[in-house]
């Protein structure tokens, strides 16, 4: 149906739209860490057809050693794929945590990054995930056991 396959890259993650070579679309996770490949789906989860046609979904992308503008920039785009894939990895019972992915630069806010991405992930529980997110969350709940994602589960679980 979309023509994706989710491949074990090395270094660094991409998306890889079909081309002459190859003619379905990659999503490359880095190292084989299941966590990288649910932050990658996650960032499917939410572009769109045409994003989907672009090799990063078209996106901008600054590697580490950003500086504070650049982090800032960083977490803005980055908070629906965190809160996404929070989701995803409560549905397959493990437990979460935020990235910052700036180990060499500026010193980024956690906590607050980590309030943010809780907070759009509370949106997302009251209002629904995007549709190719709520098929994947639900099929990670159903492999791996996982609980159903609730505001009372988000409260026990990870209080404010």
């Amino acid at each position: 149906r979309f023509n994706t396959r989710l491949i074990r890259g090395g270094d660094e993650p991409v998306y890889l739209p079909a081309d002459a070579n190859t003619p379905y679309h990659q999503v490359v996770f880095a190292h084989g860490y299941f966590s990288s490949a649910l932050h990658e789906i996650a960032h499917w989860c939410i572009a769109g057809e045409q994003r989907r046609l672009l090799e990063d979904y078209g996106y901008w992308y600054c590697p580490d050693g950003r500086d504070a503008t650049q982090q800032r920039e960083f977490e803005q785009v980055e908070v629906k794929p965190q809160a996404i894939e929070w989701a995803m990895t409560i549905a397959a019972n493990r437990r979460f945590q935020v990235s910052t992915d700036n180990l060499n630069g500026a010193e980024p806010d956690r906590e607050g990054f980590t309030r943010r991405v809780r907070a759009q992930l509370l949106t997302y529980v009251h209002s629904d995930f995007p549709p190719r997110a709520t098929m994947f969350i639900n099929a990670l709940r159903e492999k791996f056991n996982g609980p159903e994602l609730n505001q009372a589960w988000l409260d026990k679980e990870n209080p404010q």
